[in-house]
């Protein structure tokens, strides 16, 4: 009997964070740029929300600071 693959559509996303964790003056974590409530709402984001953040949100604040 031949089975066809299973494939799905789901597609882990990893956490930003590079294990530099402290919060600067303006909030965000110095490592990955999250805010602390990013941080604490990471494990109950579904994909669709962590994508944006990481395609979206965390470009936008590294364009913004001007970081390399």
């Amino acid at each position: 009997m031949h089975h066809a693959p299973m494939t799905t559509n789901f597609r882990a996303v990893l956490s930003p964070c590079i294990g530099v964790c402290a919060v600067d003056d303006t909030g965000l974590c110095e490592g990955c740029l999250r805010t602390l409530d990013e941080i604490a709402r990471w494990s109950g984001m579904g994909d669709e929300e962590r994508l944006r953040v990481m395609e979206s949100v965390l470009p936008a604040r590294v364009a913004e600071r001007g970081d390399p």
